[in-house]
């Protein structure tokens, strides 16, 4: 009898390997390849299917309960109608409830369709967690389709034959090819966003920034223009900022490298102050003589503890990673700064003797604690 009971499977997320698991689908029908990994915050929902450093990810919610606020555009962290769909795919727990907040504008199921999402409920996702830890973020194909016919062997092979994050240049899709000015601050109850004009400007390097970045730099006093992360050095400095943000985004920063660095090398040269987050970070200790490697199954969750060596203090921050700084390849002239607390990878460096520095996580959180928000005052303090 529980056999027939059972509703038929309309979702299925099938790996490399040949494993899979079936649910129930929501958001758009399709399929759609990316690399699987996990997430243990416990909010946020929407601020993570719109932050561009999850392009080609598909992305497991290890809380159970997710889509319970419903969504609004005031949560968006997209920048470009690109990112808006950056993430390839969402996994939950349990089926998705009606939406229950007094700031909710939508359903989630109604929010993924939109953005041509897919989802995938009543998967376990302890299992499926457990699963990445042990064998590392496999590649997969998610799946749905109402009629519930899935080819899986055919599922499969499209999950082998995928590429992966390794060597993809991802920052170029997720990017706005136009330079624009941001004035919006940090929202703040009970009057939401206001916009602010700041005594320093800089200009802000877009590799698939969020929102909340902007924003943090806007209430930090600063005047902020986004140009596109293939802008040369020569037209950056003839904007004549007082500083530059590289900012976070996703796939391999040894890819995005090969334009970024050389014009991240001229800046420092230039003897600008430089603040560097997540793939910023990354690209900025290439540029200064270290190197990048890929994470068996990276971070991603708003709850990890990070020290940073400056003040001795442990905060607890929002990360979201696939890539990391070798410790080991820095050189000298280059200080680790932060360190994580759960795997001891680096988290943060600084250039000696300069206003150049930058950290691995997200210290605009958002979702996250709001911990490292003295690292955007910290920036706006070195101009």
């Amino acid at each position: 009898m529980a056999d027939i009971l059972k509703p038929k499977a309309t979702a299925v997320l099938v790996f490399e390997t040949g494993d899979v698991f079936y649910g129930q689908g929501i958001g758009t029908q399709g399929e759609a390849v990316g690399e699987v990994c996990f997430n243990t915050a416990m909010t946020g929902y929407q601020e993570i299917l719109t932050d561009p450093s999850y392009a080609a990810q598909i992305v497991c919610f290890t809380f159970p309960h997710v889509g319970n606020t419903g969504t609004t555009d005031e949560d968006e962290e997209a920048t470009t109608p690109a990112s808006r769909r950056a993430a390839r795919g969402a996994i939950f727990k349990a089926n998705v409830t009606r939406a229950s907040n007094w700031r909710s504008e939508g359903e989630l199921g109604d929010w993924l369709e939109a953005r041509g999402i897919i989802g995938i409920c009543g998967v376990d996702t302890r299992a499926l967690t457990n699963f990445i830890r042990v064998q590392g973020m496999p590649k997969g194909v998610i799946a749905h389709s109402e009629t519930g016919e899935f080819d899986i062997e055919d599922l499969t092979d499209k999950a082998k034959q995928w590429g992966g994050l390794v060597g993809a240049d991802l920052a170029r899709d997720m990017i706005d090819e136009e330079t624009f000015d941001w004035r919006e601050a940090r929202w703040v109850w009970p009057k939401g966003h206001e916009d602010k004009d700041g005594t320093k400007k800089i200009v802000l390097i877009d590799y698939g920034v969020k929102r909340n970045i902007l924003r943090n730099l806007v209430s930090s006093g600063l005047s902020v223009s986004v140009v596109p992360g293939t802008t040369s050095a020569e037209d950056i400095l003839a904007m004549k900022p007082d500083g530059v943000v590289l900012s976070n985004g996703p796939g391999d920063p040894a890819a995005t490298g090969e334009y970024a660095i050389p014009v991240i090398k001229d800046l420092v040269d230039a003897d600008m102050p430089i603040l560097g987050i997540c793939l910023g970070h990354q690209l900025l200790a290439a540029a200064l003589g270290g190197k990048t490697m890929k994470m068996p199954q990276g971070h991603h969750g708003a709850n990890h503890p990070v020290k940073d060596y400056t003040t001795s203090k442990v905060e607890i921050v929002s990360m979201n990673h696939g890539f990391a700084v070798d410790r080991d390849s820095l050189p000298d002239t280059v200080e680790e700064t932060h360190v994580s607390l759960f795997d001891g990878s680096n988290c943060g460096i600084r250039l000696r003797g300069k206003p150049v520095f930058s950290v691995q996580h997200h210290p605009e959180a958002s979702p996250g604690p709001q911990d490292s928000f003295y690292l955007f005052e910290r920036f706006a303090e070195a101009l």
